[in-house]
Parts: C-alpha cells; sequence; structure tokens
C-alpha cells in the first residue's frame, strides 16, 4: 500500500518543517500539505525554508494545497470567492513554482464557501473560470487540479462527490481545460451521506486522490465503522493508481500504530 502523510494534519506536535523528517523517520517515502504559509504569497525566504524542508528530509511531496483562507476561522478556500480572483490567481503562480521545484503533481483547490449576499451562481461561475486558470498552469508542469467535497461547513457547496463532478465537466466543456480532478476523501463524503461505494464503482478511474479518515471522529483506521481497506480495495480495482492520503486526527500518542497490522507504511 502507498500512503501519504497528511502533515498539516498530522505531526502537529513539532514544528511544520520538522515534520517531512519525521514522517521519514516514522517509514514513509511521501507527504502532502495543506496551504503551509500564512498569505497566498509568502516571501522567498519562506518558500525556499519549505522546499528545503521537503528534499532535505528525501520524501516526496505529492500534494498541496492552494491558499484557502484562514482555515481557523472557517474559510475554505478562495475559488468562488468573489472579490478574492487576484489574489487566488497569484497564488496559483507561487503553487506551480513549488510543484515545479519538487515534483508535485496534485494540488487541491478547496471551493470556498457561499458568501452571504453573493449570487451563488455568479460565485459557481467564478469558480469554474478560476479552476480553468489553475487547470492550466499546472498542467504545463504535468500537474493536475483537485476539487473536494468537504464536510462540517454548512456554506461549503460542494458536498457530495456529484456536485464535484459537475463543477468539473464544467470548467471542461466550458474551457476545455481536462486537468481538473476530483478529490474523494471517503470521510467527508461518506460524513455527508454520499454512496461512497457507488462512487469508486462509477469513477475511481477519475480519482485524481484518496484520502482516508475514519467516522465518526475522523481519527486514525480502526477508531470508527467505515470500511476503508475495502473501499480502498475496490479504488484500486476500478483502476485508480495513486498513493493513499491519511488526514485523520490522530488518536493516540503513535499515529501510525494502526498500521502496523498492515506491514509496511510506505
Amino acid at each position: 500500500m502507498s500512503y501519504t502523510v497528511n502533515a498539516s494534519i498530522l505531526l502537529t506536535e513539532l514544528p511544520l518543517l520538522e515534520r517531512p523528517a519525521a514522517a521519514e523517520a516514522a517509514g514513509f517515502d511521501a507527504v502532502e500539505f495543506w496551504w503551509p504559509f500564512s498569505s497566498a504569497v509568502p516571501a522567498q525566504e519562506e518558500v525556499d525554508a519549505f522546499v528545503a524542508a521537503i528534499q532535505d528530509a528525501g520524501v516526496q511531496l505529492t500534494g498541496l494545497n492552494f491558499f484557502a483562507g484562514d482555515m481557523p476561522a472557517g474559510d475554505r478556500g478562495l475559488v468562488s470567492w468573489i472579490g478574492r480572483e487576484d489574489e487566488f490567481r497569484a497564488n496559483v503562480d507561487v503553487v506551480v513554482g513549488i510543484g515545479q521545484r519538487l515534483g508535485t503533481k496534485a494540488f487541491n483547490a478547496l471551493y470556498g464557501n457561499r458568501i452571504e449576499g453573493a449570487d451563488a451562481q455568479a460565485q459557481d461561475d467564478l469558480a469554474v473560470q478560476n479552476l480553468a486558470i489553475a487547470g492550466a498552469a499546472v498542467a504545463k508542469i504535468g500537474g493536475i487540479v483537485l476539487l473536494e467535497p468537504v464536510s462540517g461547513m454548512d456554506a461549503y457547496p460542494l458536498k457530495t462527490a456529484a456536485d464535484a463532478l459537475a463543477i468539473i465537466g464544467r470548467v471542461r466543456d466550458e474551457h476545455g481545460v481536462d486537468s481538473i480532478r476530483l478529490l474523494a476523501d471517503f470521510y467527508h463524503l461518506a460524513v455527508n451521506g454520499d454512496d461512497v461505494a457507488a462512487v469508486i464503482a462509477g469513477h475511481a478511474g477519475e480519482f485524481g486522490h484518496i484520502q482516508i479518515a475514519d467516522a465518526p471522529g475522523r481519527g486514525e483506521p480502526g477508531t470508527g465503522d467505515l470500511p476503508l481497506t475495502e473501499w480502498i480495495d475496490a479504488a484500486r480495482a476500478g483502476g485508480y493508481t495513486g498513493p493513499i492520503g491519511l488526514e485523520y486526527k490522530a488518536t493516540q500518542a503513535d499515529a501510525f500504530a494502526w498500521l502496523n497490522r498492515e506491514g509496511a507504511n510506505s
């Protein structure tokens, strides 16, 4: 099994730049991150330090989020946020630069919440434009943009795989950009009431990425009742060939103890 450690939700007892090395020490050869900076366009020194932390650890950065705003305050992306278009598009350039330096190919663009007083159709139209711009930019380095249904935030409009796939279809049909893919986070889909098995059966070969956590609680596999191994096996059988992102909240001191039952980490 090929796993990649989401070092924005795991290993948080360590400073961010120490987490890639900690993941490697735990036996993994790949990590992924949410946006690791406080602004859309960080100082070059910050970018260089992040890149060096990945390179020095000897791990592959398999995924990186675009800047999503103030996540602790409830923001969930700028893609559909009217009035922050320039900020998102400036961030695209930074993301592509990091991807080019580290060989990263998958970039998660959180869609953004519905804005009170804003027209939902106008937000969706902007999102389609922004995703087309981002998709065309990352395609130049052989990359894809990921679009993710998310739980726990009522104002976030993409709740199911069908919601995300509809937007992906619009980007392809209206702009001719075919580098947007579904991020199938089995936890979010399950918590939102989606039929995860049906999504896998219908679309596994089209998944851009898979992430896992158990439910309820968003803990590591085995802490809830989701059939994660069954779903992963079905996705593999259906044509998904990428890594499995570990994006859960550890419930014990050893965040990866559950893997000892499965064998090798990476």
